[in-house]
């Protein structure tokens, strides 16, 4: 009995040695604020996401999430950055399908990789865009449209915000997709294009769903399609590309968290798990409803799987338009 007390008493003992030095291995995180790098300039939908997500991050984690806005390079000089950073997960990316799957075959010298500079924490959203025609356009569906393209090979244009915005690789997937001839017109902006689509000098434009509900509502542009694979709870009535006869036909543009590679994986764990928590709220799930997305979020191994996936989807696409940036 007293060899028992004696060997559990040097046990309790040992262990109040080691706990201490454990601690001071594996520290609180976080014990400082965070920041947040967002690829765009501040007052856009990505910038708006970000915030939205820092906001509550910050209300989890205790500490303040930090935005900052690192606009350049399509995303890359943002991306550069954070894969530059110091892997203690005080610094963090905010990622567009743009940055991490359409960047490298877009981009001649990207000063990044998506895989090997990267370690995903989880998604954050979901979203799709839609596809408008002009009034002056007579088709009534998204048939139509490709009966129309392909009666009239080249006469037919549609606009984007610039080579290899998400617009400008949705009507080219449209265009192969479809096997139709139709005449890509890059602007600086979506804003241009959609000037001169509202005048009738576009044919048809992908734009973000939020941004085109009210031209929608209005009766300015017609919609005849979305491209995700699911109807938007913003345009119920718009069939997806899919429903319309576009077998295989899907853009979705996702956003989600990284962090630097070599990021330790409790601090991984930690972030993703809160995202999760985050996400799966009422109050989440309706901002991004508002804004045309859908509230996600996943595991690091699916995330990384998506980024690989989706590499690989737009490598052709992006080959197949002749869009290059040096």
């Amino acid at each position: 009995m007293k060899f028992t007390n004696s060997l559990t008493a040097a046990l309790s003992a040992t262990c109040l040695l080691i706990a201490p030095a454990l601690h001071a291995q594996m520290p609180t995180y976080p014990k400082q604020p965070i920041t947040l790098v967002v690829p765009f300039t501040a007052g856009g939908p990505t910038d708006a996401m970000a915030r939205a997500l820092a906001l509550k991050l910050a209300d989890r984690l205790g500490q303040p999430v930090l935005i900052d806005n690192r606009g350049g390079a399509g995303g890359g000089i943002a991306a550069e950055m954070v894969a530059k950073a110091p892997a203690d997960g005080y610094t963090l990316f905010f990622g567009t399908t743009g940055t991490m799957a359409i960047n490298p075959s877009l981009y001649s010298k990207l000063r990044y990789d998506p895989v090997k500079d990267f370690s995903p924490i989880s998604l954050m959203a979901t979203t799709a865009n839609v596809l408008v025609v002009s009034p002056q356009i007579p088709a009534k569906n998204l048939a139509e449209l490709v009966t129309l393209a392909k009666a009239k090979p080249g006469e037919l244009n549609y606009g984007s915000a610039g080579n290899g915005s998400s617009n400008h690789l949705s009507g080219e997937l449209f265009r192969s997709t479809a096997g139709i001839q139709i005449n890509h017109i890059p602007y600086k902006g979506s804003a241009p294009a959609m000037i001169d689509l509202l005048g009738g000098r576009l044919s048809m434009m992908f734009d973000t769903i939020a941004q085109q509900t009210q031209n929608i509502a209005a009766g300015k542009v017609r919609a005849l399609a979305v491209t995700g694979p699911t109807r938007s709870p913003l345009l119920p009535n718009v069939p997806t590309a899919q429903e319309a006869g576009l077998k295989g036909f899907d853009v979705t543009i996702w956003y989600g968290v990284l962090a630097p590679k070599g990021t330790p994986a409790p601090v991984v764990e930690r972030l993703q798990s809160e995202m999760v928590a985050v996400m799966g709220t009422d109050e989440m799930k309706k901002r991004m409803e508002a804004a045309g997305a859908e509230a996600r979020s996943n595991t690091p191994t699916e995330f990384a799987a998506l980024i690989k996936s989706d590499t690989l989807k737009w490598m052709p696409v992006v080959k197949n338009s002749g869009a290059t940036i040096d």
